[in-house]
């Protein structure tokens, strides 16, 4: 996978110099104060369940992120977003890279393809470049796990179907290199931070469940590895009308077997549902998602262990001129079971609300203030000597500055 969207990318340039070209560029730098929640955050080994936790600093470069494209022809289009981020691996990395074909449409029907590494359509509200919030700094639960642990490196086809009402959409896709999604949900649980994985990246695992088995903290395990052979799929259809609504519902399926493995690396067999919906009346929005599945594994014969895992938000957003306003509320759990019975260490209830203010006095700059306050009960964090309760409120004021 390290050599496979580099090349793909350069493979896809070698295109006729006589074609029509254009190229466009965009991107923002993200810089932050934050006033952290008391518990260590996860991508410092702990179970916090948010970005910044004990520890980190109340200034905070957030990240910087850049999206270019080539279109060769009005069909033909390659993609590529690369980040900067302090938490990440490498101080730069891809997060996307992909080619899309799309003819033109002259009548009811519209279809499309592309393949490489890109996300999967499952968000309502990370819309904007490099996985972000439209209304928000810190995403829901929900999307905040898929911007973790889901790419699709692959391919996916849609399929458009336009009518007088609306426009029915299907989509498909298989994929390959997911193979270990599931075990941050698994060992972790649902967080809430806008840090997607970049696609060399990999994930720091809790201390306290490292320590669970036996190991030697700190340890991190990867995420976009290929370790059966066996191709992933996900399929879904939307609905759109004239009305403002949107209606959409996915199936996902790595297909992985649960004890396939490379070193202390294994594959976690992950399936879900998700059903979402979106409302737009003039200055008022309203966004919802629910998701529910689970992730097995199976680390020797005669044991294997599942978590169950479901989430939903409900968010309502107005926006009039300059300003944006936004509230949400998050629900989450996770059940972990295996032959012998419930895990309780790890399983978990949770839940959230977060209000954010936007102001975008130029195009070139948003100023957002947000407010999230989250609790979760989790009896992992006895390990390290935590209260399996904790309830907290993390506040940020984010200034993004645009570049086009």
């Amino acid at each position: 996978m390290r050599t496979f969207v580099p090349l793909f990318l350069l493979g896809t340039l070698a295109t006729p110099a006589s074609a029509a070209i254009d190229i466009g560029a965009s991107g923002n730098i993200d810089l932050r104060l934050v006033a952290p929640l008391d518990e260590r955050s996860w991508l410092d080994g702990g179970l916090g369940k948010t970005r910044y936790g004990k520890g980190d600093s109340n200034f905070q470069f957030a990240g910087a992120v850049g999206q270019g494209y080539v279109l060769f022809t009005p069909e033909i289009m390659v993609s590529a977003t690369a980040r900067a981020e302090p938490e990440q691996k490498n101080a730069v990395d891809l997060i996307e890279s992909y080619i899309r074909y799309r003819p033109v449409s002259t009548n009811a029907w519209r279809w499309s393809v592309k393949a490489g590494a890109f996300f999967a359509p499952f968000s309502l509200e990370n819309t904007e470049i490099g996985w972000s919030s439209y209304w928000t700094i810190t995403p829901s639960a929900i999307n905040s796990w898929f911007g973790q642990e889901l790419r699709t490196i692959g391919a996916e086809g849609t399929a458009d179907w336009r009518t007088d009402e609306g426009s029915l959409e299907f989509v498909a896709a298989a994929f390959g290199w997911n193979d270990p999604a599931g075990v941050m949900i698994a060992d972790r649980g649902w967080t809430m931070d806008d840090t997607p994985t970049s696609l060399f990246d990999r994930l720091r695992e809790p201390d306290a469940t490292v320590l669970l088995f036996g190991g030697k903290p700190p340890d991190h395990t990867p995420i976009f590895e290929e370790l059966d052979n066996n191709a992933g799929w996900y399929t879904g259809v939307s609905w759109d009308d004239d009305g403002g609504w949107h209606l959409e519902a996915e199936r996902y399926d790595n297909e992985a077997d649960p004890s396939a493995h490379h070193d202390d690396y294994f594959a976690w067999r992950t399936h879900f549902w998700n059903a979402g919906f979106s409302w737009r009346d003039g200055e008022f929005s309203v966004i919802s998602q629910a998701l529910t599945g689970d992730t097995t594994i199976e680390p020797f014969s005669g044991f294997d262990s599942t978590t169950d895992f479901q989430s939903a938000y409900l968010l309502g957003g107005w926006e009039r001129g300059e300003w944006r306003l936004a509230l949400r509320g998050d629900w989450f759990r996770t059940k972990t079971h295996n032959n012998f019975g419930p895990s309780p260490l790890l399983s978990e209830n949770g839940s959230a609300v977060t209000a954010a203010v936007s102001w975008l006095p130029k195009d070139w700059v948003r100023l957002t203030g947000e407010v999230l306050w989250i609790e979760s009960k989790r009896d992992e964090r006895i390990i390290t000597g935590e209260d399996p309760s904790q309830s907290g409120v993390q506040a940020q004021f984010s200034a993004r500055f645009y570049l086009e």
